[in-house]
């Protein structure tokens, strides 16, 4: 068994060969909390912790830390902007990136550092670049001389002399405008920090380096995040990183986006769907398998559409599910073991869609078995079902997901007694042979939404997608 991933620094999909056996060790980037998050930023949180699931199951102990970006130019520009103190912005939207990696069933980080929280490690940090010739102060700026690193954008691919690097305003005193702040002067309204450089604030690049460094050390297996943090986030933390004695990632992750109309799903294109509102409107289980089935390297096109394409489809996984537990009369345990067939696909770069796809076929074995009356068959498919879709997050039963089978339980006995009534008149139908009647009663309850299957145990009805 190796699990291989693709590394973005190599530009192939590699080995996975751990620093130390049996263990692995993961850094995610996190939230930037000047906004409640969309569907989008969830989308990396989902598939990393897919990618913690496999590696667990796979026997390893997993690090997972997924840092919280709670001080940046965005969340000042908001503060001003909404009159607030910038801790309060952060700390409501720290609250609502939470909530929404909660509601989809996203485990919780084995560390979730802020930024605020580091100021002294990313003081450590620059005092030890500038003594090494790889940063320097100005105008209470401190900036990293991309110059004195020979490595500088071998992630990226870039060219240094193509390069434009992106600055902030009061960036003064650079010596190359291609040099990034590390360390930002004191602006009126801002909040500072003492350093021995002046008062001021960190940059973006300097939050992750550092807190990299506390809490998974000088190297560490695999970095993850979005593929718009490549360049410049990513890149930047390497030479800070490196440059400052650091071995850092081995393995380089990145996610594709969510889009929207062919656009990276954004707050400032207004285009964003706030996960707030969309676990309103949908099941979170529905909205996680929507964005953790698809490759984690693939670009999801948001639509309505597809949504509903994949609330069918885990609709088709659920009803398998609730049909074989109310015929088995308990719970069926999940299998030790998944399927080699879905563990082969899982190895080869988290292949979640070719692993679904062994769901699928395993749900369609297990409704034959159902269908041939052949109930041991049925309830080892779903014994492997359980297992597969444990490792994907996605098990109906588990008590991640209790509360959303308990909301509405009153008013599903309410329906269940009404639909009784009606399954009733459609049996004294077939009982007499009277099929127009009985075909009709059936099309009725199809087009309110409900979906009518004959059982050897009698008719059962589900919720149909909508």
């Amino acid at each position: 068994m190796t699990i291989r991933l693709y590394d973005t620094s190599a530009r192939q999909i590699r080995d996975f060969t751990p620093l130390k056996p049996g263990c692995v060790s993961i850094y995610l980037c996190g939230a930037t909390v000047q906004a409640a998050p969309h569907i989008g930023h969830i989308r990396s949180g989902l598939n990393f912790d897919i990618m913690r699931r496999w590696f667990t199951y796979r026997g390893y102990e997993v690090t997972f830390v997924r840092n919280v970006t709670d001080i940046d130019d965005k969340i000042i520009a908001k503060a001003h902007e909404q009159g607030r103190p910038w801790w309060s912005i952060g700390y409501e939207n720290e609250r609502a990136f939470n909530e929404g990696y909660t509601a989809l069933g996203c485990l919780p980080p084995t560390y979730e550092p802020r930024a605020t929280g580091h100021i002294t490690e990313m003081v450590e940090m620059m005092q030890r670049l500038i003594d090494r010739g790889h940063a320097y102060a100005a105008d209470g700026n401190v900036y990293f001389d991309v110059r004195s690193f020979p490595q500088y954008l071998q992630l990226s691919r870039q060219e240094l002399d193509n390069l434009l690097q992106p600055s902030g305003e009061g960036e003064t005193g650079k010596r190359d405008a291609r040099d990034f702040a590390m360390w930002k002067a004191a602006k009126p309204g801002e909040p500072t920090w003492p350093t021995p450089w002046g008062e001021g604030r960190p940059g973006w690049h300097l939050e992750c380096s550092a807190m990299a460094h506390k809490y998974l050390g000088s190297a560490f297996d695999i970095h993850g995040g979005g593929l718009d943090l490549i360049f410049p986030h990513h890149e930047n933390e390497i030479a800070q990183a490196k440059a400052y004695g650091d071995d850092f990632a081995r393995y380089w992750v990145h996610n594709a986006w969510v889009t929207m109309a062919g656009d990276k799903m954004s707050k400032s294109l207004g285009n964003s769907v706030l996960v707030s509102e969309m676990v309103r409107q949908w099941r979170p289980i529905v909205l996680r398998y929507y964005l953790g089935t698809p490759h984690y390297r693939s670009m999801i096109e948001y639509s309505e559409e597809s949504l509903r394409e994949a609330e069918s489809a885990f609709a088709r996984i659920e009803g398998f599910v609730q049909r074989v537990t109310e015929l088995a009369g308990k719970s069926v345990e999940p299998a030790a073991e998944v399927p080699p067939a879905f563990a082969e696909a899982m190895d080869d770069d988290l292949g979640v869609p070719q692993a679904l796809a062994v769901v699928h076929t395993t749900v369609r074995q297990g409704n034959s078995a159902l269908a041939a009356d052949d109930k041991d068959a049925a309830v080892a498919r779903l014994a492997e079902v359980r297992a597969m879709l444990g490792v994907l997050g996605l098990d109906p039963l588990d008590e991640q997901w209790a509360g959303e089978s308990d909301k509405g339980e009153d008013l599903h006995g309410v329906v269940d007694s009404l639909v009784r009534l009606v399954l009733d008149q459609r049996e004294s139908a077939r009982a007499r042979k009277d099929w127009a009647t009985a075909d009709a009663i059936r099309d009725q309850l199809n087009q309110s939404g409900l979906v009518i299957e004959d059982s050897p145990q009698g008719p059962r009805w589900t919720l149909g997608s909508r």
